[in-house]
């Protein structure tokens, strides 16, 4: 008998997909890798052309045939555009759907932090509400399951009053290796049209205040003067919520998925240090790459590593003196594979996986 499993890919309908237009694309990477053809997988989309991010999917879709704000509003009580076939619909984020398919239908959705209760100041009073609303709306529906991706955040669900047999804790994934970093030359070539010559310290993700990237700067600039080799302070991705002071870094802001690999490989350091963070990928991403992290005790996804030097993210001399020591620590090729290895499990194949076993 063939599993319809309908999943919401609307994130990547939206202006930034961001953590979790990863984790949808990391997902459906992950399930076509189980399908042995028991399994139909469909991307629920809202109402518009699809981009080639989209596209490069790979997945059938079916619309909603409603734009993607109208369905944020509509889905908590109308499972618009599920199909009725569906025997799995999940949603992969608070957005929904929350209903559909067929009777006896599994629902769930993922929970990736909840960050608007960590930084309030991260977000609109209107977005407080959003998520205040639909917490409530999953903690009221006994049949929903929830999956969390987050270290901590099950005991956090069970405080707010979510039943923990509810919960199916699943890992996120950093292999995407069907994309080819660009080489060493034209890495080099970018960065010096950016003034940006010799060794290079990266810090990857949006700019705006709750990434600490003030704090990241000035530690930086310390860790400089006492003679750490790390080279100028690079800023790759998206401006974000709030304004943020980039001083002397040099901001790239987005560049394409293949020149984001080449520049996790070729840095000096990876550095990472939000005062709040759900999961945090750009840091596993570094280590994937082979290269030294220093990371903030705030950023779930690495704080238990041993292969990461973890600093204080409220003080400045935690973070400079942990770039110092992770600039000293090794960079041979046997220090490389130590890193790469400590992520080797976190795959989109083991994320289905961690799926299925929630939707049994």
């Amino acid at each position: 008998m063939t599993t319809t499993l309908t999943i919401s890919i609307d994130q990547l309908y939206r202006a930034q997909p961001g953590g979790i237009g990863t984790y949808v694309r990391g997902l459906v990477q992950g399930l076509g890798e189980l399908d042995d053809g028991s399994l139909e997988v469909l991307g629920l989309a809202p109402r518009g052309a699809a981009s080639n991010d989209v596209q490069r999917l790979g997945l059938r879709r079916v619309s909603a045939r409603v734009p993607v704000s109208l369905l944020t509003r509509v889905w908590p009580t109308w499972p618009v555009g599920v199909p009725r076939r569906s025997t799995i619909v999940h949603a992969t984020s608070m957005a929904g759907p929350f209903a559909g398919g067929r009777r006896e239908c599994v629902h769930s959705v993922a929970m990736h932090d909840m960050l608007w209760r960590d930084e309030p100041s991260a977000t609109t009073p209107a977005g407080i509400r959003f998520h205040e609303r639909r917490l409530d709306l999953i903690r009221s529906r006994d049949e929903l399951r929830v999956f969390t991706s987050s270290p901590g955040l099950d005991d956090r669900l069970v405080e707010a009053g979510i039943d923990r047999a509810r919960l199916h804790p699943v890992r996120l994934g950093v292999d995407d290796d069907g994309v080819e970093p660009v080489d060493a030359a034209a890495v080099a070539t970018l960065l010096a049209d950016h003034d940006v010559v010799g060794p290079f310290t990266l810090y990857v993700g949006t700019r705006e205040p709750r990434k600490n990237l003030e704090r990241l700067i000035e530690a930086h600039t310390r860790a400089r003067a006492s003679g750490a080799a790390l080279g100028p302070l690079v800023l790759v991705g998206p401006g974000g919520w709030g304004e943020v002071d980039s001083a002397d870094a040099m901001v790239l802001g987005l560049v394409p998925r293949a020149v984001l690999k080449g520049l996790y490989r070729d840095a000096t350091l990876f550095a990472y240090v939000p005062r709040a963070e759900g999961w945090g990928l750009p840091p596993v991403e570094a280590l994937y790459a082979g290269t030294r992290v220093v990371a903030s005790s705030t950023t779930p996804s690495v704080r238990d590593n041993a292969e990461v030097v973890i600093v204080d993210p409220l003080d400045v001399d935690s973070i400079a003196h942990g770039l110092s020591v992770a600039v000293a620590s090794g960079e041979d090729e046997a220090a490389r594979r130590r890193r790469r290895g400590s992520v080797a499990h976190l795959t989109w194949r083991n994320v289905a996986l961690d799926h299925m076993a929630g939707w049994r």
